[in-house]
């Protein structure tokens, strides 16, 4: 690229001429590629974002806890890979790094990968979240909800650091009254799970908080090992109390984020989760205390306009209206029974007489009067006929008026 040039201007004095922004990225590009260590340079950290393109060109960002860099690897270079590169995993890169003068972004132009001993910990990371996904412990009915407004919240954390004031100032910022307690815990390191651990035990017990918050600053796999620790996700999914986790960065995921009840990207905006703005809850109080008395007031308004209507009606104006057509309704009623059973006795006369002619017409008494007779044995049986009597049998001959007794001769 040529030198810049200047103008000399009346006075003598040297003043740059401007240059275009291709011109500035190219010169920034030139200053790269003539630096020696910049051209074979090798740097660790975790790779995110990664990206296999369909031309077959890497895409990834290398990131550790305090920096990333935007990382390019072509497909020339790829045929020297014996794994799979994956998110989550600590490499040393060989490379260059240059600028893409388009758009002015430095990146690392790859030329190898290796594994920097943590590809083996991303791999029981993922055996484990997919052996507990089994087991049911990322299930969502098994979610508990976090409290509306918790009065109290356990932080189980370390006592020194920015993630304890950083959730501290948050949510004494959004509700002032809310109470915060501290189980200072270890958070990276040999042993700091179990005191993980006992931080949520200990609040379970104690019963004196309405929510728990896990958290810890952002880092590298292994710095967030003991979040990914089987002891600590069982301690997560047996508590009794919500637990928000709050671990790393936002792009950072723990096996703890995936058995917590709810998942904060950072420590801060669990103190954002855990507790509602006073202000915002005030002015739902307020909201709520005008749409009840609205509808108080059009309530009562309504039973108001229902309340005339029935004053006017004639149960109200005249009562005794109502009574005397019930009572009308009830005589008619009455008159009518009345006249029904007096019909049905006539009816039923009627047919007694009917009945009483047809008897006495079949009466034998009746048939006697008629110049017949009836004539009885000695015991009293109808003779029917001559053969049944013999000579000297007594009989007994009944007439209309009167029985007569007689001797067969």
């Amino acid at each position: 690229m040529e030198q810049l040039s200047f103008d000399i201007d009346e006075a003598g004095n040297a003043k740059a001429k401007p240059i275009s922004v291709k011109e500035l990225n190219l010169y920034v590009k030139d200053l790269l590629d003539r630096d020696d260590f910049l051209n074979n340079v090798y740097v660790k950290g975790e790779i995110s974002n990664y990206k296999r393109h369909y031309t077959g060109h890497l895409y990834f960002t290398l990131k550790d806890k305090d920096a990333a860099v935007k990382c390019v690897m072509f497909k020339s270079y790829t045929s020297t890979l014996d794994f799979e590169p994956e998110d989550g995993m600590q490499v040393v890169i060989l490379g260059t790094c240059g600028v893409y003068e388009r758009d002015g972004v430095y990146q690392i132009y790859v030329k190898a990968i290796s594994q920097d001993g943590l590809g083996n910990l991303y791999k029981e990371f993922e055996k484990l979240k997919e052996e507990l996904a089994k087991k049911g412990l990322f299930d969502e009915e098994n979610k508990k909800p976090i409290p509306l407004l918790p009065k109290s919240i356990g932080v189980v954390t370390s006592s020194t650091g920015s993630v304890i004031k950083d959730i501290i100032n948050v949510t004494t910022r959004r509700f002032p009254k809310v109470n915060i307690k501290l189980f200072p815990a270890q958070v990276q390191g040999s042993g700091a799970a179990d005191t993980i651990c006992e931080g949520i035990k200990y609040f379970n017990k104690e019963k004196n908080v309405d929510v728990i918050i896990v958290a810890r600053g952002g880092g590298s796999l292994e710095d967030l090992w003991p979040f990914n620790e089987e002891k600590t996700a069982y301690a997560i999914y047996e508590s009794e109390l919500p637990v928000i986790s709050a671990v790393g960065h936002e792009t950072d995921f723990t096996i703890a984020d995936f058995v917590a009840d709810l998942r904060a990207p950072t420590p801060s905006a669990a103190g954002e989760l855990a507790v509602p703005e006073l202000d915002e809850v005030l002015w739902k109080i307020e909201n709520f205390k005008r749409r009840l008395k609205t509808a108080l007031v059009k309530e009562t308004s309504n039973f108001r306009v229902k309340l005339d209507s029935l004053m006017q009606s004639k149960p109200f104006s005249n009562p005794l209206s109502m009574l005397e057509t019930r009572i009308l309704r009830l005589e008619g009623l009455n008159k009518h029974i009345e006249n029904n059973v007096k019909l049905g006795i006539k009816n039923k006369k009627i047919k007694l007489v009917e009945k009483i002619a047809t008897l006495d017409g079949l009466s034998p008494l009746k048939i006697l009067s008629r110049g017949y007779s009836m004539v009885l044995d000695e015991n009293d049986n109808i003779v029917k006929s001559k053969k049944t009597l013999k000579k000297d049998d007594k009989i007994k001959i009944t007439m209309h008026d009167g029985d007569v007794e007689a001797k067969v001769l």
